[in-house]
C-alpha cells in the first residue's frame, strides 16, 4: 500500500495547518484547566507567605507571653578588665563592691628532662588522683612540699593510664594522658638544655582541690620520671600551684574553685579575669523588654504589609493578586486585631490595653510605637507591662499568650489557614488529574483526525495518479485516430 511521507502531499491540501488548528481547538479545555491551575497554585503559594508572616508573629508574641523576659535584669562592671557579670531572674537591683585578690589556677608539674623525646621511658600504669594538698611549706626553687598532707577527692574517680611497648616514650606517654582524658592534659616542652624534652601536666580544673597526686606501678623508670605524692616522693616540679579564686563583696570573704563565681550575688554570674576592684549595678533589664514590644509590633506591621501585597488590584491592567477577596485572610486579620484591642482583666490600677504603653493602631490598620511612653511604662510600671503580656502557667491572660493561642487556632488541623490550603491542595491534585485525562482524550481524537487525513491524503493521490493515467490514455488514443 502507498504511504505518505508527509501530510498533505497526496492532496494537495494544507492538512497539517488544518490538523494543528483541529488540536489548538480540541486543547482550549486544557487551556483553562491549566489557568485554574496557575490560579489555585498561587493561592496556595500565598497561604504559604501568610504562615511565614503568622509564624514571625507567633514567635514574637511567645517571647512576651514569658514572664522570665520581665524579670530579666542587667549588671554593669565599672572595671570589666577585671571583672564581667551576667544577672538571671532571680537577681535583684542593688550595688555592690566586689575586691578580687586571687584568681582561681590549675596546678602544672613538670617532670625532669630527657634528651630524647622518642626514646624509650618504661612500661607500667599511671594513676592520677585528684585533692587538696594540705599544712607543710612549699620549696620555691625545688617547687616540692615539706611536711604536707593530700587528701583525696572522693567526688573524682581516677583513670588507670597504661603504658606498654606501644607508647613508652616521652611522646607516647603525652598522647596516652590526653587521650584518657583524665582530667589533665600533658604536653612537651623543649628547654634548650642538654636534656630538653620536659613533660608537663596540668589539671584541667582550677582550685586547691585540683592538685594531683601520680602514682606507678610498673618499671623503676617510668616510676622515677612520674611517681609524685605531695606527702612523700615528689619526682616532679610544681610550677603553678593549684589556687581558689578569693573576693569579697561589699566585705563579705568570698572563695571559689572557678573563675566562674556563681550566686555569690543572687542571680549573679561573676566572671573574673584579673586581681583588682570593681563596683557593679543590678537593674531591671528594661531595654530587651523594649525590644521585645518593638519587636511585636514589626511582626504585626510585617504581617499586615504581607496582607496587603496579597490582595492588591491593579486597576489599569484589571488584575488582581492572589488572594483578593479571599474571606481566610479576612477573617485572619480580623480575629487577631479583635485579641489586641480586647482588654485584659485585672484591678482598677492595672494595664489594660496596649494604648498605656504608648503601642496604638493607625488608620492604615498597622500599629506605632511611642517609644517615650514605653520607655516611661516599662521604667515605673514594668510588672504592669508584663501583666499586659505574660501570666503564669494555666492561666490564658496576656497579649502575648493570646495572639500566639488565635496563631495555633488558625494554623493548627481544622483552623481556617489550615483548612483553606489542604482544601487547595486537594484542588490541585483533582486538577492534575483532569488534566492527565483529558489531555488523553485530546491526544487520542487528534490521532484520529491524524489517520483520517492520511487515508484522505492516500485516497486523493491515487485518484490523482488515476487521473493522470486517464488523461494520458485519452491523449495517446486522440494522437492514434488523428492520423
Amino acid at each position: 500500500m502507498a504511504s505518505i511521507s508527509s501530510l498533505g502531499v497526496g492532496s494537495k491540501l494544507d492538512l497539517s495547518t488544518l490538523l494543528t488548528q483541529l488540536e489548538t481547538a480540541e486543547s482550549q479545555p486544557l487551556v483553562l484547566l491549566q489557568q485554574r491551575q496557575v490560579s489555585y497554585t498561587s493561592k496556595l503559594s500565598a497561604y504559604g507567605t501568610l504562615q511565614n508572616s503568622l509564624s514571625t508573629l507567633q514567635a514574637a508574641a511567645k517571647k512576651l507571653s514569658d514572664p522570665a523576659l520581665f524579670q530579666g535584669a542587667k549588671v554593669t562592671s565599672s572595671v570589666p578588665e577585671v571583672l564581667t557579670a551576667s544577672a538571671g531572674s532571680t537577681a535583684t537591683a542593688g550595688t555592690y563592691t566586689v575586691d578580687v585578690t586571687k584568681l582561681a589556677q590549675s596546678q602544672s608539674l613538670v617532670a625532669a628532662g630527657r634528651a630524647d623525646a622518642k626514646a624509650a621511658v618504661g612500661t607500667g600504669t599511671i594513676t592520677i588522683d585528684f585533692g587538696t594538698v594540705g599544712g607543710g611549706t612549699l620549696d620555691a626553687a625545688t617547687g616540692t612540699y615539706t611536711g604536707a598532707s593530700f587528701t583525696k577527692d572522693a567526688s573524682r574517680t581516677a583513670v588507670p593510664i597504661t603504658i606498654n611497648g606501644t607508647n613508652n616514650t616521652l611522646e607516647g606517654i603525652r598522647d596516652a594522658i590526653n587521650a584518657a582524658k583524665a582530667g589533665v592534659s600533658a604536653s612537651i616542652v623543649n628547654d634548650g638544655s642538654g636534656t630538653p624534652h620536659r613533660l608537663v601536666l596540668t589539671s584541667s580544673q582550677t582550685g586547691e582541690a585540683s592538685s594531683m597526686r601520680i602514682s606507678v606501678a610498673g618499671d623503676a623508670s617510668l616510676q622515677g620520671l612520674l611517681n609524685n605524692d605531695p606527702a612523700g616522693t615528689q619526682n616532679l616540679r610544681q610550677t603553678v600551684a593549684a589556687q581558689n579564686a578569693q573576693l569579697t563583696v561589699n566585705g563579705i570573704a568570698v572563695t571559689s574553685a572557678s573563675n566562674t563565681v556563681k550566686e555569690a550575688i543572687q542571680g549573679t554570674t561573676l566572671n573574673l579575669l584579673k586581681t583588682g576592684s570593681s563596683n557593679l549595678a543590678t537593674q531591671p533589664d528594661t531595654a530587651t523588654v523594649e525590644a521585645a514590644i518593638n519587636d511585636f509590633v514589626k511582626a504585626y506591621n510585617s504581617l499586615q504589609a504581607t496582607a496587603n501585597t496579597l490582595t492588591t488590584y491593579d486597576k489599569d491592567s484589571k488584575t488582581g493578586a492572589a488572594l483578593v477577596g479571599d474571606s481566610t485572610l479576612r477573617n485572619l486579620q480580623t480575629r487577631i486585631r479583635q485579641a489586641l484591642t480586647t482588654p485584659q482583666a485585672g484591678g482598677p490600677t492595672d494595664l489594660k490595653v496596649l494604648s498605656e504603653i504608648g503601642v496604638t493602631f493607625q488608620k492604615d490598620g498597622t500599629m506605632a510605637v511611642d517609644s517615650a511612653k514605653l520607655k516611661t511604662a516599662v521604667s515605673t510600671n514594668l510588672s504592669g507591662v508584663a501583666g499586659l503580656f505574660a501570666s503564669a502557667t494555666g492561666s490564658t491572660a496576656g497579649y502575648g499568650k493570646q495572639i500566639s493561642a488565635v496563631v495555633d487556632n488558625l494554623t493548627s488541623t481544622g483552623g481556617a489557614l489550615k483548612v483553606a490550603s489542604d482544601g487547595m491542595t486537594a484542588s490541585l491534585k483533582q486538577l492534575d488529574q483532569q488534566f492527565t485525562d483529558m489531555k488523553m482524550r485530546v491526544d487520542a481524537k487528534v490521532e484520529r483526525y491524524r489517520a483520517q487525513f492520511t487515508q484522505l491524503d492516500l485516497l486523493m493521490s491515487q485518484m490523482s495518479s488515476t487521473s493522470t493515467y486517464l488523461t494520458q490514455q485519452f491523449a495517446s488514443m486522440q494522437s492514434s485516430s488523428s492520423k
